[in-house]
C-alpha cells in the first residue's frame, strides 16, 4: 500500500471539495463523494419546497449511515468466530477423552 497523497477535487452534491487523499483510496472518495450527490438528489427531488435543505441533508446523512451500520451488522462475524472457537474447545475436549 502506497502512502503518496493524492490532490484532487471532488464534487460534492452542490459544492467542489479539494482533498489530499491517499492514493489508494482515491476511488473510494470519488465512489463516496458520488454516493452523496446521487443521495441528496434523492431526497432533494422528492422534499424540495417541503423540507429545508438542511433537513434534507441530515436526512441524506442519516441514510447513508443506516446503510453502513446495516452493512456493518451483516459483515460481524465476530460472534460467529466466538461460537465456533467454543465448539472447537468442546470437541477437542471430548476427542481428548
Amino acid at each position: 500500500m502506497s502512502d503518496d497523497k493524492l490532490h484532487i477535487r471532488l464534487h460534492v452534491y452542490d459544492t467542489d471539495l479539494s482533498v489530499n487523499v491517499p492514493r489508494d483510496d482515491e476511488e473510494y472518495y470519488r465512489s463516496a463523494s458520488k454516493l452523496i450527490t446521487d443521495t441528496v438528489n434523492t431526497y432533494s427531488t422528492l422534499f424540495k419546497g417541503k423540507k429545508s435543505d438542511k433537513d434534507i441533508l441530515y436526512m441524506s446523512m442519516l441514510d447513508i449511515a443506516l446503510r453502513y451500520k446495516k452493512e456493518g451488522a451483516r459483515n460481524d462475524t465476530a460472534p460467529y468466530s466466538d461460537i465456533l472457537g467454543k465448539l472447537t474447545s468442546e470437541i477437542e475436549d471430548v476427542l481428548k477423552k
